[in-house]
C-alpha cells in the first residue's frame, strides 16, 4: 500500500499556493502602479504649454495694443516643466501696458517686463499731458526722444547756473514735422513735438520757463 498522506497537508499546500498567487498578483499590481506613475510623470514632463516670445524688438515705452500684437508677439510651445510661472500666456495680459525696457527678439515675455500708466504716474497729484516743440528747448536730446523715454529738465539762471527742476519726466508721445506720431522703434526721424506727463501744479512753471528760454533737457540713460 502507498504511503498515506497526513490529514491537512494537502489543504496546507493549497493555501500556500493560493497565498503565493495572491502575493504575486499584489506584487504585479504594485509594479504596475509604479510603472503607471513613472509613465504619467514622463508624459507630464513632455507636455507642451503655450507661451509668447518677442517676435521683433519691443522698444521701451511701446504700448501693447490689439493692432500691434501680431508684430511684437509670437506664440511658442515649450515643455510645461520648462515654463516659469511668470511667463506670458496671452498678449491680452499686457494689453494697454508699455514695455519697461527694450526687449530683444526671441526673449520669453513676462508681465513684469511691462508697466501700467498708473505705475508711470504714481506720485502725481493731478497728472496732465504737457506739450512743447523741439525749438522751445535747446537741442532736446538731439531729436531722438521717443515715447517711453525719461528726461531731466533743468533751469539755467542768468548767471549760467543750471538747477534740476523735474527729473525722470516720462515722454508720452513724440511727433514729426508733419504732426505724425513717431513709432518707438524709429531711430532716425527727428522729434519736432514732444508730449510729456507733468503734475498740474508744475505746468505754469514749466511754460514760464519755456517762454524765458531758461529750460534745458537731458535724456536719462536707459
Amino acid at each position: 500500500m502507498g504511503k498515506k498522506e497526513k490529514p491537512g497537508r494537502g489543504a496546507a499546500a493549497e493555501r500556500w499556493k493560493t497565498g503565493g498567487v495572491i502575493a504575486a498578483l499584489a506584487a504585479a499590481g504594485a509594479v504596475f502602479m509604479v510603472m503607471l506613475q513613472l509613465e504619467k510623470g514622463m508624459l507630464m514632463q513632455y507636455e507642451k504649454g503655450t507661451v509668447y516670445v518677442a517676435a521683433a524688438q519691443i522698444p521701451r515705452g511701446q504700448m501693447v495694443t490689439a493692432e500691434n500684437q501680431d508684430l511684437y508677439f509670437q506664440e511658442k510651445l515649450l515643455e510645461s516643466s520648462c515654463i516659469p510661472d511668470s511667463a506670458l500666456r496671452s498678449p491680452e495680459q499686457v494689453a494697454g501696458l508699455a514695455a519697461s525696457f527694450d526687449i530683444a527678439p526671441g526673449v520669453l515675455l513676462a508681465e513684469g517686463m511691462f508697466e501700467s500708466l498708473d505705475d508711470i504716474l504714481r506720485g502725481m497729484g493731478e497728472p496732465v499731458v504737457a506739450g512743447f516743440k523741439a525749438e522751445d528747448l535747446y537741442q532736446v536730446a538731439g531729436g531722438v526722444l521717443r515715447a517711453g523715454d525719461r528726461i531731466h529738465i533743468y533751469r539755467v539762471s542768468e548767471e549760467g547756473q543750471a538747477a534740476l527742476v523735474w527729473d525722470n519726466v516720462y515722454v508720452q508721445e513724440v511727433f514729426d514735422q508733419a504732426g505724425s506720431r513717431i513709432a518707438s522703434g524709429d531711430l532716425v526721424t527727428a522729434a519736432q513735438r514732444i508730449n510729456i506727463y507733468l503734475d498740474k501744479k508744475d505746468v505754469e512753471a514749466f511754460y514760464s520757463g519755456l517762454a524765458d528760454g531758461a529750460l534745458r533737457v537731458v535724456q536719462a540713460l536707459r
